[in-house]
């Protein structure tokens, strides 16, 4: 017999809660996939009875949902809930109320939902992944991993250099209004939706699958209404400078709100950011990782060939680039398409860098196969192991036009960082990519890899070395000192030409205008002798010359008149931006307004024009930037000093980001840790 249903209460604040998807609202039923939710039917007449009343419930998604695909299902009532699969029980007493609990199938695909109980009653539901359930396969067994992976709006992104990781907040934003659904139709503007939707829509079911349709949806580059469009000019013309992102909220509703037109621009970090807000969203443990001296390998030989003129300036002549950062998008989940032991972290890297399968896209592939030196393992291993592990040999180009192989010691794939679960310190991972540097286990995974530049590269020793110290502060808008340190260890004197050479360089590695030059044609060294050679920088001739990445890199080249011998050291420096100091005014308290006091010096000889601070916060500012204009100019030295007030609407640890802009200083960043109280 059936059920004469009048109504329902779709419990959507309690269901919500207990599915932990509370901060999109309590509006609608979200709900995640392998855990049972519960909702209220209400009889029109009659009452319950258990063995003689029937309900066929039928759960659909996707426009051609079909059971074969599991974009459908079709059950009815049982004693208990299974949690293997779609299935339903009735957890009230007999009555004309009828609490009805329903199970999706921890591998269900994700998305929006249909759901129909007996032909008479229909609601609409959105199914997440479900990281808490052990039978999904983004299933985390840790609740601290948990609340930074998957519950936190904001972290930190690393940028800077190897040798100064500057760590620059980012709202993530998943929660945010708007930024589910933003987050589902990417699914939908995907190709291969567009193509065959059934099929699409049945993969949704499996986190490798969705992490590489995300991996080419984040970027534009195959002209397929992705989300941004990346930009590596000096001039962002017809859109917004990278830099100028704070986090993903904007980005989304922007795309989301134009029709899908990708957004202008992105560059590494903010493809890696947006691709991590949208797999925390859909419910994909996930962060942000970043490689210092990433190589580039564009013609996969596993070698990075890099020229320099005799002046130590680099060569434009190979297509292969070692960046001095490159993030990308780590998330976790099981790989049963592998062979045992690669469930976990997976690498996938949505910034268009090199075509895979067609498509403008890289991974996931796991990172202990990056390890391991498993280079066929799906996807794109060989890409990202060469990021980490590529060799770098550099040639010296005379103006004859002959080269000669000359030392150096740049290593790729260091400092590999991401935020620590629960803190703002810094966590290197680099030992989860690759094996202590001269280690047997290296070794193997060179040999499993075909790296026979690695494996067959012998140490080099002229008996000369060079080496770049600087000095501590580095300010922007300063004048300052750096050195080439060279030594002679053999037991004669040494003859050398030293050149010292500086330029602006962006942080994918292209150099810029120079900065500072010294060519010294007769350096004498004593055996076992050692020479300091200092280069000034100066801001006046700098100043124009640096990007918005405020780098700068430094090369000194020594060349042996008797052996023609040459020894190469490059360093890479970035100014320092003046701090943002921020006190809050008042005490936090969820939705009683706040005031963010804000100073920033002049540290540059030049007055600043146009300043203006902005500050944005996951629940601290609606969702928006609030952006204050200083009315006067600031005088060296001075400060501009403001206050923005805002409203926080929840409570709990939560990072208030800032932004300062004017004429000369661009792009200074700073952000508060503020806790709210209830």
């Amino acid at each position: 017999m059936a059920l004469d249903i009048g109504s329902w209460d779709l419990a959507c604040e309690f269901n919500n809660t207990d599915h932990r998807t509370e901060l999109n609202g309590t509006d609608r039923l979200i709900v995640r996939r392998g855990q049972p939710f519960t909702i209220n039917l209400n009889l029109r007449s009659g009452s319950y009875e258990p063995g003689v009343h029937q309900l066929q419930i039928t759960a659909e998604t996707g426009p051609q949902p079909v059971e074969q695909y599991g974009t459908k299902a079709v059950f009815g009532l049982s004693d208990a809930i299974d949690d293997t699969r779609w299935s339903a029980a009735v957890t009230s007493p007999p009555g004309d109320i009828v609490s009805l609990s329903i199970c999706s199938a921890p591998d269900a695909p994700i998305g929006h939902y249909k759901l129909t109980l007996d032909s008479c009653a229909q609601f609409k539901l959105i199914l997440l992944f479900n990281p808490w359930c052990p039978r999904d396969a983004v299933y985390m067994d840790s609740n601290e991993k948990l609340d930074e992976y998957v519950l936190a709006q904001d972290g930190l992104i690393y940028r800077g250099d190897a040798k100064y990781p500057i760590p620059s907040a980012w709202e993530f934003g998943q929660f945010e209004e708007g930024i589910l659904d933003a987050c589902l139709q990417i699914l939908d503007e995907n190709p291969k939706y567009k193509r065959n939707p059934g099929k699409d829509c049945s993969g949704r079911r499996n986190p490798i699958y969705v992490c590489r349709v995300l991996s080419a949806m984040v970027n534009s580059n195959d002209r397929d209404n992705g989300v941004l469009e990346g930009c590596w000019r000096d001039t962002f013309d017809g859109g917004i400078s990278p830099m100028a992102w704070r986090g993903s909220v904007e980005i989304l509703r922007t795309w989301n709100s134009t029709s899908c037109l990708p957004v202008r621009y992105g560059q590494c970090w903010v493809f890696a950011a947006v691709a991590c807000t949208v797999s925390r969203a859909l419910g994909i443990p996930c962060r942000v990782v970043t490689n210092y001296l990433s190589a580039h390998d564009t013609n996969a030989n596993l070698v990075i060939e890099r020229y320099v003129d005799e002046n130590g300036q680099l060569q434009n002549i190979s297509k292969d680039m070692i960046w001095n950062y490159h993030c990308w998008v780590e998330s976790w989940m099981t790989r049963p398409d592998l062979k045992a032991g690669f469930d976990g972290w997976q690498a996938s890297d949505p910034t268009p860098q090199e075509k895979s399968e067609g498509v403008y896209c890289c991974g996931p592939v796991p990172v202990r196969a990056i390890k391991e030196g498993e280079l066929t393992f799906k996807y794109d291993a060989p890409f990202v192991f060469a990021e980490v592990n590529a060799d770098v040999e550099t040639f010296l180009k005379y103006k004859d036009g002959s080269t000669r192989k000359i030392t150096g010691t740049s290593q790729v794939g260091q400092k590999i960082s991401t935020k620590s679960v629960g803190n703002d310190e810094r966590e290197d991972i680099t030992h989860l990519y690759k094996y202590k540097e001269g280690s047997a286990e290296e070794r193997e995974a060179f040999k499993k890899a075909n790296h026979q530049n690695k494996l067959l590269k012998q140490p080099v020793n002229t008996g000369l070395h060079v080496n770049i110290k600087v000095s501590m502060e580095m300010r922007k808008g300063c004048d300052f000192d750096v050195f080439a340190v060279v030594n002679n260890t053999t037991s004669v004197e040494k003859k050398c030409r030293l050149v010292f050479a500086s330029r602006a360089m962006s942080y994918d590695g292209s150099i810029g205008q120079e900065c500072g030059f010294k060519d010294l044609l007769n350096v004498e060294l004593p055996p076992g002798g050692e020479r300091k050679v200092p280069l000034r920088l100066n801001y006046s001739k700098y100043c124009n010359a640096i990007t918005q990445d405020n780098l700068i890199r430094l090369g000194a080249l020594l060349i042996d008149y008797s052996t023609r011998d040459a020894v190469l050291a490059m360093r890479t420096i970035v100014l320092e931006n003046p701090e943002i100091k921020i006190r809050i005014l008042g005490e936090p308290k969820v939705n009683r307004k706040l005031a963010a006091e804000l100073i920033v010096q002049n540290s540059l000889p030049d007055p600043l024009e146009a300043c203006c601070f902005s500050i944005e916060g996951a629940n601290l500012t609606a969702g928006k930037t609030i952006t204050e204009r200083f009315p006067k100019s600031v005088e060296p030295g001075q400060e501009a000093k403001v206050k923005i007030y805002f409203t926080p609407t929840r409570s709990g640890l939560r990072k208030l980001l800032v932004d300062f802009n004017s004429d000369r200083l661009c792009h200074v960043k700073g952000f508060r840790n503020v806790i709210i109280g209830k």
